[in-house]
């Protein structure tokens, strides 16, 4: 039988809805330039994944909504003067140039991957020159336990360390009170309960769009109860 107007709409609307990279344009409304380059990025990940674990193999079919759109979330939580911005750990890239990709929507100007693992890092610089982006992200291969010297906004991290080791990465690299996003799991009040007995932090918390178990950690200001005076009576959260 001939199918009808109503049918082929259904079934268009149907894979529409199974097509994770159209779910992440429409839940996220990047440009289309912005999206041009996540492909590009996506392509060359899957091209390395085969040499280089950047992922964890099992996601890799997930990638748009695993880490594509898991990153991008945090681009709405961004500060409204943020322009320089510095991800920890950046492994294969998330969130660091996931946002580096929306950047230029959001007036961020500038992001710093720091990535210890050498091949990791070659990738991240091969990434960010194959989306046009090369005069905008720069790659530290340093271990987070040494880098200093950073001068940015903001600092984020997905899945790297407890809050407490976090914060002690950022105050020596780019000082007391830097802002953070970090998105964490479902140990996030452990992790917070154990920070504070050497942190004032005041934070918020906002549930994760894309992991039922996960959050963000919207830290506005952070300092170190040990060492600054002026924090031990200030009310945290």
């Amino acid at each position: 039988p001939r199918r009808t107007r109503p049918d082929r709409r259904r079934d268009m609307a149907r894979s529409t809805a199974d097509d994770p990279r159209h779910a992440f344009s429409e839940r996220t409304g990047v440009s289309r330039e912005t999206l041009d380059r996540l492909d590009l990025y996506a392509a060359l990940l899957e091209k390395w994944q085969r040499r280089i674990n950047l992922i964890g193999p099992k996601t890799v079919p997930e990638l748009w909504r695993r880490h594509m759109a898991d990153s991008a979330q945090l681009a709405s939580h961004l500060p409204p003067d943020a322009r320089r911005l510095a991800d920890f750990g950046s492994g294969g890239g998330f969130p660091g140039l996931v946002l580096a990709a929306m950047g230029a929507e959001r007036g961020l100007e500038h992001v710093t991957l720091v990535e210890a693992d050498q091949r990791k890092a070659a990738f991240l610089r091969e990434a960010a020159r194959s989306m046009g982006l090369s005069d905008r992200v720069t790659v530290r291969a340093e271990r987070l336990e040494s880098l200093q010297g950073l001068a940015v906004d903001l600092v984020t991290a997905r899945a790297l360390a407890s809050v407490s080791d976090l914060l002690s990465y950022v105050q020596v690299a780019c000082g007391a009170h830097t802002p953070c996003l970090f998105l964490k799991g479902k140990r996030l009040q452990d992790e917070l309960t154990d920070a504070k007995s050497a942190w004032y932090i005041k934070y918020r918390i906002a549930p994760s769009s894309t992991d039922p178990e996960g959050a963000i950690l919207i830290i506005e200001d952070f300092a170190d109860v040990r060492t600054d005076s002026g924090v031990h009576d200030a009310p945290q959260g």
